[in-house]
């Protein structure tokens, strides 16, 4: 009776350890262990625009990072990378072989904050809600939970790290050069990705998953092929993680700062030309103080953002690129009119069903995948927040507490609920944590949204909407996957493993409507109406991309059209988010384009 009276609450806990949490994180970076081998990494404060600890390559094809231009004398880079997430780690470190560059990364470092660095705190390093917290929430504009990572390291930092290439399909629609791809795949994959630990819950969804017809078992592999099958991970046999930042280590110590702390305000643009000419970025350090940084005069220095698929565009706007009424609107001097910017924007809609267990399980992120013809994939997590402290938290805002309020109007979403919420929760017996996650994820949403900004200040959300399941397609295929977890459920490998009966599934979509974490309002015909269930249910896996597409804000080689000296080089300038995860796919785009920039200049033989 107890886990019967409780089920509505353990749930939102499991469903929020799954997607969202709120929980003081440790501070970032104030152990001395990670400074040794990253010698180049500094608090942004540190920064003199005059020098710096990066010197030029003895190189003969190296340009010199003491350079002067037109900037008084002042330190001028080969390249500035604005962002040290995903993408741009990577590309940086492949840069600094043979030029000067400066990376500028908004968090803090990864390697002290335990929340990050572990499996097994997973959940709550999307928890912190703190100024400093690795993660930023972000509500979008349809009532869902979302998250923007704001560390080195960026969404490889705070991701369920799941590690798939994207298919071959993808690469070539890309126009990319797939031996160069099939090269950097591996630089990635040698330095941080690991075969997972597979835990007996991952097998069950797997076994039933091939049952099903999801097939054939194509076991553990990097490749994306139709089927079932076994990606890799980031998190290594301890439960560790290994980020993007790690790449650093590849760098050229010499060639290479990386700011931490360091929030660009905005590029900065010589409009004397027939085109604008971007030289250098504002940014300010963890005091608040500016700074400016600036790139050599020579042909082919750059600035180049990766910021990811939230940051990317805004920074673009907040530097006069992007559409003028907008612009005009907040007093933001037009550089370029690009009304595609912020535009067209997608996000892969999430549904989930919860499962309890009839047995105890250790905690596994996703690790399983079902690759289905129909659009969709199916994948699967277990065994969060099953610590006291996790239990007995208080979680924030976009907590279970929150979720459980959505069914109530906004003006009576009190503190007084809130608080009700808390101290029923510290009953919960841990038990009730016992149970997993079927994840149905849309592979190629038709609904498209956009980003436009909120104000002028970077630090702020932008305003997010990815108008979900607007379009019909996306709809039905939602139904579909719903119908393809449902087959699931009821197979026999799955039947063995949980509480779950044949009979069970409607059960599940009742407990699992009212678990739901995000601010859509219920209705009664939930679980009656598959297509209600879905559009009420959805979620982000933060698999949002767009905003800066190839042909429409960039050009094939990631150049910002309409000015000179500036590139794009994330998520943001996808169509669609490729493979089933992205991770592997934007690191591999930061390597590749670091090696095809420097064979551009110095010949094939480059970046090697």
């Amino acid at each position: 009776m107890a886990l019967k009276k409780f089920n509505n609450i353990y749930l939102n806990l499991f469903l929020l350890s799954c997607c969202f949490a709120t929980l003081i994180t440790f501070t970032q970076g104030n152990n001395k262990f990670w400074k040794d081998q990253y010698p180049f990494i500094r608090k942004a404060s540190s920064f003199s625009s005059s020098s710096s600890s990066a010197s030029s390559s003895s190189s003969a094809s190296s340009s010199s990072s003491k350079s002067t231009g037109s900037n008084g004398g002042k330190k001028e880079y080969d390249y500035i990378v604005v962002g040290g997430g995903t993408a741009g780690c990577p590309l940086a470190t492949t840069l600094s072989q043979n030029y000067s560059v400066l990376l500028l990364e908004r968090g803090g470092v990864p390697f002290a904050n335990i929340n990050v660095s572990f499996l097994s705190n997973f959940h709550l390093t999307l928890a912190d809600t703190s100024p400093t917290s690795a993660s930023q929430v972000f509500i979008s504009t349809d009532g869902v939970f979302n998250a923007r990572a704001r560390v080195l390291g960026g969404g490889t930092s705070i991701n369920a790290g799941f590690y798939t290439r994207a298919s071959t399909r993808y690469v070539k629609s890309s126009g990319w050069d797939a031996k160069l791809v099939n090269e950097s795949y591996p630089w990635v994959e040698k330095q941080i990705v690991h075969e997972p630990v597979f835990e007996p819950w991952q097998r069950a969804v797997r076994d039933g998953l091939v049952e099903i017809g999801i097939s054939p078992n194509n076991g553990f592999t990097y490749d994306h092929l139709y089927g079932t099958k076994v990606g890799g991970t980031i998190f290594d046999k301890y439960g560790r993680r290994h980020t993007s930042a790690e790449l650093l280590a590849s760098g050229n110590v010499q060639n290479l700062d990386v700011l931490i702390h360091a929030t660009v305000q905005k590029i900065i643009f010589d409009t004397t030309g027939k085109k604008p000419r971007a030289y250098g970025v504002i940014f300010k350090d963890e005091n608040g103080v500016q700074h400016e940084a600036y790139i050599s005069r020579r042909r082919r220095s750059e600035i180049i953002v990766t910021c990811g698929a939230i940051g990317s565009p805004q920074l673009l706007l907040l530097s006069g690129i992007g559409p003028k009424a907008d612009l005009e609107k907040l007093n933001i001097s037009v550089v370029h009119d690009n009304k595609y910017v912020g535009k067209h924007m997608s996000d892969n809609p999430l549904n989930t069903i919860f499962v309890p267990f009839n047995r105890s399980v250790k905690q596994s992120l996703i690790e399983t995948v079902g690759i289905t013809k129909r659009g969709v994939y199916i994948e699967a997590s277990s065994g969060f927040s099953q610590s006291p402290d996790s239990i007995q938290c208080h979680h924030g805002v976009a907590s279970a507490e929150i979720g459980q309020l959505s069914t109530v109007p906004p003006k009576r979403r009190t503190r007084e609920h809130i608080e009700e919420f808390k101290r029923n929760k510290r009953d919960l017996p841990r038990e009730a944590f016992h149970g997993g996650f079927i994840l149905e994820k849309l592979a190629y949403p038709k609904s498209k949204g956009h980003l436009i900004l909120n104000n002028t200040n970077v630090d702020d959300n932008p305003i997010v909407t990815f108008n979900y399941f607007s379009h019909p397609t996306d709809l039905r295929k939602c139904v579909k996957g719903i119908r393809i977890v449902e087959k699931l459920v009821r197979s026999k490998p799955f039947i063995n493993f949980t509480q779950s009966t044949k009979e069970t599934f409607d059960k599940l979509l009742n407990l699992s409507v009212t678990a739901n974490i995000n601010m859509i309002p219920r209705h009664t015909n939930d679980t009656k109406s598959l297509k209600q269930f879905c559009k009420d249910t959805v979620i982000s896996i933060w698999h949002y991309h767009g905003g800066c597409h190839v042909g429409q804000v960039v050009n094939k080689d990631y150049a910002v059209i309409g000015v000179h000296r500036l590139r794009v080089i994330d998520g943001s300038t996808f169509h669609e988010s490729p493979g089933t995860n992205p991770q592997a796919t934007v690191m591999m785009l930061g390597r590749y384009m670091g090696v095809k920039i420097l064979r551009d200049r110095l010949g094939k033989s480059a970046g090697v």
